[in-house]
């Protein structure tokens, strides 16, 4: 068995993003939102966060200002209600002067068997992973399109590819996230916009340890070739990346942060 190689060290912020305005949707607490808004910040971007959770949400803002020396706004937000998702887009274009970038990041996920899943938790993943992701990016594009364009960038999942038996419904919800980023590419490039996801596979955080048994961890991580989960900020590269003009030919794509095999 090969010996599993070290997480590497966080890189240095390059000013990827200087200047740029964004929005990151679900970034309280410590997962790939939160690391999102981290590194957005590192790459020199001025960043509005949001997330249902106020508590978390004013929490996870401290902590960003702590660890960037550069304070976040925050709007909190429910993306299965319209009204909260066209307030969060309002209230971020006025605390910014505008919007350059948006991070969809929310997402439910559940284990359930088709048989067994009722049709609440169906449509509860669906709102909150797919139709949510509709409805902040149908909420963003009048202002990038009004500052002459930007980019938007989706979370999926490699199970919108693959299969995972109890996941039919978040996989369902992260095929049509991709489906949606492809579509909505084609609508908006004529006006300078971007549309692009990232379709990661394990990325380990505090309270993905805390909803998930060790034993499903231990499967999950022993599928990924480099031995081991990404870190948050591992997936937030690429999305930064993929927000960054390093990425000005790529859109409707869906690129895989993953080592996962078969």
């Amino acid at each position: 068995m090969p010996d599993t190689p070290p997480v590497p060290t966080e890189p240095p912020g390059r000013d990827l993003l200087a200047g740029r305005r964004v929005v990151v949707t679900a970034a309280a607490g410590t997962g790939i939102g939160s690391a999102v808004a981290r590194r957005c910040l590192v790459e020199g971007a001025e960043v509005v966060i949001s997330d249902r959770h106020e508590r978390r949400l004013a929490e996870t803002a401290e902590r960003l200002a702590a660890e960037t020396g550069r304070t976040p706004g925050t709007v909190p937000c429910d993306v299965t209600v319209q009204a909260d998702v066209d307030r969060l887009f309002a209230s971020a274009a006025e605390q910014l002067g505008g919007l350059d970038v948006v991070v969809n990041n929310a997402g439910l996920g559940g284990t359930a068997t088709v048989e067994q899943m009722t049709d609440e938790q169906w449509h509860q993943v669906l709102d909150v992973t797919l139709t949510g992701t509709f409805r902040c990016t149908r909420a963003a594009l009048p202002y990038l399109r009004a500052g002459g364009g930007g980019a938007i960038v989706n979370n999926a999942s490699v199970l919108g590819w693959r299969a995972q038996a109890g996941q039919a419904h978040y996989a369902a919800a992260k095929a049509g996230v991709m489906a949606f980023t492809r579509c909505t590419a084609t609508e908006v490039a004529g006006a300078g916009i971007r549309v692009n996801a990232v379709a990661p596979s394990l990325a380990m955080h505090d309270n993905l340890a805390k909803v998930t048994s060790p034993e499903l961890l231990a499967e999950l991580t022993d599928r990924e070739t480099l031995g081991r989960a990404a870190a948050p900020w591992e997936v937030a590269n690429v999305i930064v990346f993929l927000a960054s003009d390093l990425a000005s030919y790529l859109t409707g794509e869906v690129l895989s942060v993953s080592s996962q095999h078969p």
